[in-house]
């Protein structure tokens, strides 16, 4: 099974359909999947749900596709960076889920793991609660979270060899790896695919099993808050 695709288009091909749930990793600007969110705003489907943690900026990353107002709905816990997000939120454009991070972490988690539900203590109490199942454990109240099931999974990884074991750096590992296995489909972009057996298996993080295509390209190195001191 021949995994590796030549671009981002390619890899797409035949999986994307409006109205899809898509489940993308990165954490700020780092170690999204730039190259795959490009080419499903040059694909025009519509009315998509994406659950990420954020929203990327207004120019790059997911904001790309709230400019082109391809997503219907997003399933976040940080949205501060993105000033188109929060217009069209406001102006009753743009439906929000919010989640607590380690929550929508765990909720990704669980569907990679066939996991349709969960109970934890995060939100009880506050809005987040609100028409949730709620349950006592031990005199401590919790609510239940559902797994997240998409349609599709995309990632940004370092390095990926030809059957889909990645590697992530850093920061990149945050939601990457818990993205990837909850799509029914995911496509991950990487920076460099090496040879089969040069990965050392005890520092892959997502192994192929999990990932149906992979893309190598170039990337760009977005700073989020550039903070300086004076010369």
């Amino acid at each position: 099974m021949n995994k590796v695709y030549g671009s981002a288009a390619e890899a797409l091909d035949g999986v994307l359909s409006d109205g899809m749930l898509i489940a993308a990793g990165g954490f700020g600007l780092c170690g999204i999947p730039e190259l795959l969110i490009a080419a499903i705003r040059d694909a025009g489907v519509k009315d998509l749900t994406v659950a990420s943690n954020n929203a990327g900026v207004d120019d790059f990353g997911l904001g790309v596709l709230l400019q082109t107002r391809q997503v219907k709905k997003m399933i976040s816990s940080y949205v501060g960076e993105n000033a188109e997000f929060m217009r069209q939120y406001l102006g009753g454009e743009l439906e929000l889920e919010f989640n607590p991070q380690g929550t929508l972490a765990e909720r990704m988690r669980a569907g990679g793991a066939g996991i349709p539900g969960f109970y934890t203590k995060t939100g009880v109490g506050t809005v987040i609660a609100e028409g949730k199942d709620h349950k006592d454990f031990n005199g401590e109240t919790y609510i239940m979270e559902e797994g997240i099931f998409a349609d599709l999974s995309i990632v940004k990884a370092w390095k990926g060899d030809a059957q889909g074991n990645l590697i992530y750096r850093k920061t990149a590992r945050n939601f990457n790896p818990n993205a990837a296995t909850c799509g029914k489909i995911c496509i991950a972009e990487v920076e460099e695919i090496v040879p089969v057996g040069s990965l050392d298996p005890d520092n892959i993080h997502t192994p192929g099993i999990f990932v149906d295509r992979i893309i190598q390209g170039e990337h760009e190195k977005r700073i989020e808050q550039r903070t300086t001191r004076a010369a």
